[in-house]
């Protein structure tokens, strides 16, 4: 955990500085809980009153606060103008996934994503549940009772901070400014909120930005995310998601990174019971289009793209990188697997690298997996396989009709399923080829078939398992041996996802094990692939450049090539 709250290099002031204080216009009601560190000019010092404990580091710069109790604050920190910055509460609840509070967890500095997706995910765990609480409850600010802002730290012009941890230091500094209002959260390393953000009850993990009007609260943001303008509550968003316009409005949700809500995105927005207890859940790069409405209780694989629409019923989209459409004219539901990559291939090549190129964390708490095909995906994409080759085989007049997709009594149609079929199987060989050795090494084809996404860690479900067993037995007792076990998860992840490759390639085989025979049409099949992947991501793109629709704005191609 890096985390940095309580510091032992505080000094009491002196008499003669406390002198000289008071003879600047400073007052406390007692100077012995006012500590400072080295170097401490006191001649910097005029009219301030200091209440509660307060904890000066070194190179303070603080104008005009008015209030200021209950904060420790670290070396290099510049507040200007706040209004009020109290701390000193006890951290609230936040109550994600859910209105009714039945997933609530306690946020705390240094607490992941993952931590927040596992406590908030696994309530059926009661031992494991009482464990986590019993770890928090020995932390600061459980402990300490006070507010902690990191070294480095710039606080400009704020309307209000109360109890806000915000943790900063000098390789990845956090920025608060314009006119915010925050209370009761945890900030992370690198963050910048600004531009009129009201935030209650909140946990941002690293490098997330928040700004322009975002109203946000009992929510945990993903890092390397950005929230502007829109409404989100009741939420855990993993990293790497992107929503920020004025008309957007997610709650009660789980999306799970990689992820982007269009203008008009009303997610969560009715209860079709008697009480708010649905949720939406939705796997890595979940994108819906414009205008686009969902019912609770609604889950959606990886990589869905919804076409804009108000979707009447509830939605159980099973098939991984879909184009979803609500057509209202034949009043059906229409499911295309495979779009992005038979589609848009540019698009799906571009994503998997912006994401890692765009994370600018300096310490990665939080593991994450950005590649789109990976093994989540991957087993998402065989078993879609097994779902298409069932619909096709009961196939009428060569529509293809999908099951449990919907809580509707309409049709819900395939497009294009055996298309779909073969390019889930082109997806899989790239996958599995790009993942293995040159020359294949010996595998088992006995891999984990079941994955579980922490926060934006991949994990096999039977170490997740054993993760919380450990946990309930004691053999690991506190958030920093969770953590130590996710570092170590993550270090063996790359031969567990090797083993995963082949065992995938041995499935599509139907082999225990692939013969040399075997191994050298993979080979070929990947080289095929791979000039496909070149191929389409060329042709989506030149789709955009031809586009006369695109091209009518500009006078001619050297403004068009200058802008774009």
């Amino acid at each position: 955990m890096r985390v940095t709250i309580a510091k032992d290099n505080y000094r009491n002031l002196t008499a003669a500085e406390i002198e000289q204080l008071e003879r600047q216009g400073n007052y406390a009601e007692d100077w012995s809980t006012v500590r400072v560190a080295e170097p401490f000019r006191a001649a910097s010092v005029r009219n301030s009153t200091f209440e509660g404990h307060v904890a000066l580091g070194a190179n303070v710069t603080i104008r005009d606060v008015r209030l200021l109790s209950d904060y420790t604050l670290g070396d290099n920190v510049t507040l200007f103008n706040i209004g009020e910055m109290t701390g000193g509460g006890t951290p609230k609840p936040l109550e994600v996934m859910n209105e009714n509070g039945g997933r609530a967890i306690l946020p705390f500095a240094g607490m992941t994503i993952g931590d927040a997706y596992m406590w908030a995910r696994y309530r059926g765990r009661k031992a494991f549940m009482q464990k986590l609480e019993d770890f928090t409850s020995h932390l600061a600010p459980f402990t300490t009772h006070r507010s902690h802002v990191g070294d480095c730290c710039t606080i400009k012009n704020t309307t209000c901070i109360r109890n806000v941890n915000i943790l900063s230091c000098e390789e990845d500094p956090t920025v608060v400014d314009s006119c915010i209002t925050l209370i009761d959260g945890v900030v992370g390393y690198g963050c910048t909120v600004e531009h009129g953000v009201i935030a209650e009850r909140f946990l941002l993990g690293e490098h997330v930005h928040l700004e322009f009007g975002l109203r946000l609260n009992d929510t945990v943001v993903g890092d390397n995310s950005t929230l502007a303008r829109c409404e989100v509550g009741n939420s855990i968003i993993f990293p790497a998601h992107e929503q920020h316009h004025n008309n957007s409005f997610l709650i009660a949700g789980l999306i799970m990174g990689q992820s982007n809500i269009a203008a008009g995105g009303t997610i969560g927005s009715n209860h079709n019971s008697r009480t708010a207890d649905n949720e939406i859940a939705a796997g890595r790069g979940f994108w819906p289009g414009l205008c686009c409405s969902f019912k609770h209780s609604s889950r959606f694989a990886s990589y869905c793209l919804l076409a804009k629409g108000d979707y009447p019923a509830e939605l159980d989209i099973t098939l991984p990188f879909a184009l979803v459409n609500n057509n209202v004219s034949k009043d059906q539901l229409e499911v295309m697997p495979a779009y992005w990559w038979m589609y848009n291939m540019y698009a799906m090549d571009r994503n998997s690298k912006k994401f890692a190129k765009r994370d600018k964390r300096v310490v990665k708490a939080q593991h994450i997996e950005f590649d789109n095909l990976a093994p989540d995906t991957a087993e998402e994409m065989l078993h879609g396989m097994e779902l298409l080759r069932k619909w096709m085989a009961a196939a009428k007049d060569g529509v293809v009709y999908a099951e449990g997709m919907e809580k509707s009594k309409r049709k819900t149609v395939v497009l294009k399923a055996a298309e779909g079929l073969k390019a889930y199987e082109d997806m899989l060989v790239y996958y599995a080829m790009k993942n293995l050795p040159q020359p294949i090494t010996h595998h088992s084809s006995l891999i984990t078939k079941e994955w579980v996404n922490i926060g934006g860690q991949l994990v096999a479900k039977s170490d997740m398992e054993q993760l919380i067993a450990d946990v309930e037995k004691g053999a690991l007792d506190s958030w920093e041996a969770i953590h130590g076990r996710f570092d170590a998860l993550w270090e063996a992840y790359p031969a567990v996802r090797e083993a995963h490759a082949y065992g995938v390639l041995c499935r599509l085989a139907g082999a225990e094990k692939l013969d040399d025979a075997q191994w050298q049409r993979y080979q070929q099949r990947y080289a095929e692939i791979q000039n496909y992947i070149e191929e389409q991501k060329v042709a989506s793109r030149h789709k955009d450049e031809v586009n006369p629709f695109r091209n009518m704005t500009y006078w001619d191609d050297d403004e068009r090539q200058a802008v774009l």
